[in-house]
């Protein structure tokens, strides 16, 4: 009984100190922490391979926790163990202080898990429900390439359990045969405001999962004994055979061992003050009941395996002339243009050669985003990751898998991406190296029609472009390439780059503007004209429909700067130069909604001083299908001639005025 008897003490010890840290933050989530403080504590103290003294190795077993407002648990046993945490000089163990100082701005504690503040114990920014599944999946593809005997535990609550991406990661688990993962849920019977439904009943989750293809396990977890017969059970499972991945349904209590303080339907508040004696004496009761006592030496933490940390120096990415002839696509270049999903296809398949750190998922649309150039090359294919119709399951399986340092590329169509805009914030929080690809943007997709344009993107990428992290960069780069030459380019400096990308791609054919040794960074622009009377600064798609347009006027005699703006962030004091220099009118044009490149370029006008006048040209009215792009900008209002048009307005007013 010696195992049990120190489990049910460390678990009590663990409670009581989550119990004082959310009191004394006046915040938290006290009666989460303690329906997972047996599950917490045979894990961390006696199960899992891991240093407890060092930031977790590559080999070592990791914990994700998807009911992220459970941490407490998590960081009373850090204060216990001395996790390693952020300090000023550098890391250092975790104390109980720290733990007491949950929540507070200057902490490394926060309110949800975040290993970017600080505690890398936890894997990734959690908190945000249903998205854990799906990291611990990406974080398994990343043991398995690198050779790691490592497993992944993730504890999932039964309320999150109602979310779908939870289900699209069970589908990828048992499609990958991922037994490396362990998924465990927390079945404390209480969401926020109520009780679960029955769907997600323990009996119901184990039908679920068992239906999936799972090898389902239910437990009493506040068992120890229980508890450790299931984990060793997952332990056992064996690839060659095809054993499937052991799910784990624990029945809990929320708030075990003093429910007669706070109860357990009580979600989101701490103890009170004055209460707190009257909880810890609850639990001190429930401790002589089970006969709790710490036994030194009944709780042993296995060291993991030695793991031969992976190859990630490459070598040098050939230019697109050279990987297109490399690989067989010379005929590409015949025609004079190219649409930039195929140059970005072309990229990431020479990418791979280069960089044995980049891997590749895609949604079920590789024929169409070309990441296909990718996974049919025999040398690459093990490295490619079906994710089918589920983008949100993909994009945090790529976030699981930046976690262990590769290098993910996340394609499928740029309006189908915004299924996952709360699992990209989720990754973005967490500060990861993530690389997201949206082609058949903009409305020059034409004839599909609204439903298959991405078109809001751009408003809601480039919020991300205006935060910076620690080192000034900023929180992501938003690239919109104009052709084939640039989308190459681009996606290579995407590689080059420690921190995240979103690249926007084009499903049409459009000419090279650039030559093959033309040179492009992050943040940059290029200018392709100058003039002196007016500066267009147009992106994507629509920089060939300004360079028309700049043509048409100059046959009037109005010379016009053009800029293609492929980046944001881009250089604020350039472009307020530029229009400067062009008598302080500007006019940009794209083919996306409002709050995107034109919003940008104003406020950074606005933002360096000076007089300007700026006209921004977007999509305005809801699109609809036509035959070919020249046909749909026409109905709105965005062809060459209206954008010729608008030029002479805007000169006209600057004239009046």
């Amino acid at each position: 009984m010696s195992f049990t008897q120190s489990t049910h003490a460390k678990a009590i010890e663990l409670i009581k100190l989550s119990l004082e840290m959310t009191t004394a933050a006046g915040s938290g989530h006290p009666t989460s922490a303690a329906s997972l403080a047996h599950l917490v504590t045979v894990l961390m103290y006696s199960h899992m391979r891991y240093d407890p003294g060092s930031i977790p190795q590559w080999g070592a077993d990791r914990l994700v926790l998807s009911e992220g407002h459970a941490c407490p648990i998590v960081y009373a046993a850090g204060a216990d163990l001395g996790l390693p945490v952020a300090g000023r000089s550098g890391w250092r163990p975790m104390t109980r202080d720290d733990a007491l100082d949950l929540r507070r701005l200057e902490s490394p504690i926060d309110g949800h898990p975040n290993p970017a503040e600080g505690f890398p114990f936890f894997p990734a920014a959690t908190g945000s429900l249903g998205q854990g599944l799906s990291l611990a999946a990406g974080m398994a593809l990343a043991g398995r390439l690198d050779g790691a005997a490592k497993r992944v535990f993730c504890l999932i609550g039964d309320g999150e359990s109602r979310e779908g991406q939870v289900w699209e990661a069970i589908d990828f688990l048992i499609d990958y045969r991922l037994a490396e993962v362990c998924p465990i849920f927390n079945c404390n019977q209480f969401g926020q405001s109520d009780a679960v439904s029955d769907q997600q009943s323990a009996d119901r989750l184990a039908a679920k999962l068992t239906a999936a293809g799972c090898e389902t396990l239910q437990i009493d977890g506040h068992d120890p004994e229980a508890i450790r017969e299931a984990l060793e059970r997952h332990a056992a499972w064996d690839e060659e055979t095809g054993t499937p991945p052991v799910a784990i349904v624990a029945r809990t209590h929320k708030g075990w061992g003093f429910t007669d303080v706070l109860g357990s339907d009580v979600h989101g508040k701490p103890v009170p003050e004055d209460d707190l004696p009257a909880a810890m004496e609850s639990l001190d009761n429930t401790a002589k009941r089970l006969e709790a006592a710490w036994t030194e030496g009944d709780l042993t933490i296995d060291r993991p395996e030695h793991a031969v940390e992976p190859v990630t120096s490459g070598t040098e990415t050939p230019t697109f002339a050279e990987a297109t002839k490399k690989y067989g696509y010379e005929k590409l270049l015949d025609k004079g243009e190219l649409a930039t999903r195929k140059a970005y296809g072309v990229a990431l398949r020479a990418l791979g050669h280069s960089h044995p750190q980049v891997v590749a998922l895609d949604g079920d649309v590789r024929n169409s985003t070309y990441s296909e150039y990718f996974a049919d090359d025999p040398l690459l294919a093990q490295r490619f990751f079906k994710c089918r119709i589920a983008e949100q399951n993909m994009v945090s399986v790529a976030a699981g898998l930046a976690v262990e340092h590769k290098v993910p590329f996340a394609s499928t169509f740029g309006k189908f991406l915004m299924r996952g805009y709360d699992q990209l914030e989720m990754a973005l929080i967490g500060r990861l190296n993530l690389k997201v690809v949206g082609s058949h943007v903009g409305v020059s997709l034409a004839a599909d029609g609204p439903s298959q344009m991405a078109l809001p993107d751009v408003g809601y990428f480039r919020a991300w472009t205006t935060v910076r992290r620690s080192n000034g960069e900023p929180v992501l780069y938003l690239l919109n390439p104009c052709d084939a030459y640039s989308a190459y380019a681009l996606t290579l400096a995407m590689a080059d780059h420690d921190g995240a990308c979103y690249l926007r791609t084009l499903r049409p054919d459009v000419p090279f503007v650039y030559e093959d040794d033309t040179p492009f960074e992050l943040g940059g622009h290029k200018v392709l004209l100058s003039g002196r009377d007016l500066l267009i600064v147009a992106t994507g798609y629509m920089v060939h429909e300004a360079l028309t347009a700049a043509r048409k006027l100059h046959q009037r005699d109005i010379y016009a700067t053009v800029v293609d703006a492929y980046s944001l962030p881009f250089d604020e004091a350039a472009i307020a130069g530029l229009a400067g220099e062009n008598g302080g009118r500007v006019l940009t044009v794209e083919d996306n909604y409002g709050g995107g490149f034109g919003a940008a370029v104003s406020d950074a006008l606005a933002a360096q001083g000076g007089t300007f006048s700026v006209r921004q040209m977007h999509v305005r009215r809801i699109p609809k299908s036509g035959r070919d792009p020249d046909e749909v900008l026409e109905y709105l209002e965005l062809s060459p001639d209206h954008i010729a048009a608008a030029a002479e307005e805007c000169l006209a007013a600057r004239v009046a005025s």
